[in-house]
């Protein structure tokens, strides 16, 4: 199902090869830095949002490079969905991979919440600040975290009437995303959407970053899940390379979510450790009420070959983990 088509500037990129017709170009890339993101819970602040823009550069200059995508620098806008794309440096990330500065930038607010509580449903509750420039014809590129894709939906949309209203044709979008299959189904319906309404509209390009991953509902057979919220590798289609580190450290497959709440992490610490420790201490408890490493990794990630770990504990491993969270969150 993937098909490597890229393997240069430290960045792979895999083709997604699926029988059934897509207009969206769906592609995975794989880094050292993405990696470093998806596993390693201490990589956090800047230096979570340097190892992203870093990783996102690299990609964008080797997808030019491969023609599959062909920027030009004064028409090309950043469209961020605020505070999601943020993650994503992708201003500065395109001056790093083109020396360009005369690309632009625009802006909206989407912050979605829960219909009540205990729904699955989510809608958008803040939408007020939008600086949405654009030049007569716009080449967007974009980054946001996707998982129910509430934000991705309500922002795209925007960014099309505001096209319009700025009588700019839109030529093509190229999105990044840590998310889940929801992405690519609404990229499908913006580039129909886009081919109807600009004349030449070329291409939508969807960046997998390091795997298309699962977002779990009431019925995935996990037992610690935020429905609606996590990115889990549970029947996730993955990179090589990021399946094969999933060997480097006995916690890395056992991370409850692939990038926990990416605001949080990026911009405001003591919330985003909060969140991991809390996970990890379920663990522990689970742990010494008898659950093995070994049934852990089988729930989370199926099909990775837990012999490869030798011996783990898991109630040492949680513990250990704690430990090193505890003491970053109290430094």
């Amino acid at each position: 199902m993937l098909n490597r088509i890229s393997k240069r500037n430290d960045c792979s990129i895999y083709k997604i090869e699926e029988e059934g017709k897509t207009s969206v170009n769906r592609l995975v890339i794989s880094s050292a830095e993405t990696r470093a993101i998806c596993n390693d819970t201490t990589v956090m602040g800047v230096n979570y949002t340097r190892k992203l823009r870093k990783a996102c550069s690299m990609a964008m200059k080797s997808l030019q490079e491969e023609q599959v995508i062909c920027l030009e620098e004064r028409k090309t806008i950043v469209f961020n969905i605020l505070r999601g794309g943020l993650n994503f440096g992708l201003r500065e990330a395109i001056a790093d991979a083109f020396d360009w500065n005369l690309h632009g930038s625009s802006f909206i607010s989407a912050q979605r919440a829960r219909v009540n509580p205990d729904s699955e449903e989510w809608h958008i509750i803040e939408s007020d600040y939008q600086k949405v420039y654009m030049p007569q014809s716009a080449q967007i590129v974009i980054g946001d975290v996707v998982a129910t894709g509430t934000s991705l939906e309500f922002g795209l949309e925007a960014l099309v009437k505001q096209a319009e209203i700025n009588n700019t044709n839109i030529e093509s979008i190229l999105f990044f995303t840590y998310g889940g299959k929801r992405t690519e189904e609404i990229l499908e319906n913006v580039d129909a959407l886009c081919r109807a309404k600009f004349k030449g509209y070329q291409s939508t390009t969807l960046c997998y970053i390091e795997g298309r991953f699962t977002v779990p509902t009431v019925s995935t057979p996990l037992t610690i899940k935020l429905t609606g919220t996590d990115l889990v590798k549970r029947e996730a289609l993955m990179a090589p390379e990021f399946v094969e580190s999933q060997y480097e450290n006995p916690a890395f497959p056992m991370e409850r979510c692939v990038i926990y709440d990416a605001g949080s992490r990026a911009f405001w610490l003591p919330e985003y450790l909060e969140d991991v420790i809390e996970y990890w201490e379920q663990v522990h408890t689970m742990a010494r009420r008898g659950r093995t490493f070994e049934q852990q990794v089988g729930e989370r990630v199926p099909n990775l070959d837990c012999s490869k770990f030798g011996a783990v504990d898991l109630e040492e491993l949680a513990s250990a983990q704690l430990t090193k969270l505890k003491s970053i969150a109290n430094s």
